[in-house]
């Protein structure tokens, strides 16, 4: 199947539903509560965090002219 033809069919019913849908008898969807979807995210979002804080490595410790330096992280 050619591409344009194709993308004026799909077109031409994209137009049509979104016509009828302003029709004062076309379905109405009621909106639904999102709040238990956000709060699994922050709960997700708190656990991967914690996680992540006791799965970093610990800098390791190295002599080097009798002082010591941290090595691993490159703010320390």
């Amino acid at each position: 199947m050619d591409a344009p033809p194709f993308a004026l069919v799909m077109a031409r019913r994209s137009a049509e539903y979104l016509a009828l849908s302003a029709r004062p008898d076309a379905p109405v969807v009621e909106p639904r509560s999102r709040r238990h979807a956000v709060r699994t995210r922050t709960a997700l979002a708190h656990v991967l965090a914690r996680w992540a804080v006791a799965l970093e490595p610990a800098p390791r410790r190295e002599r080097a002219g009798g002082h010591e330096r941290g090595v691993g992280h490159a703010a320390t």
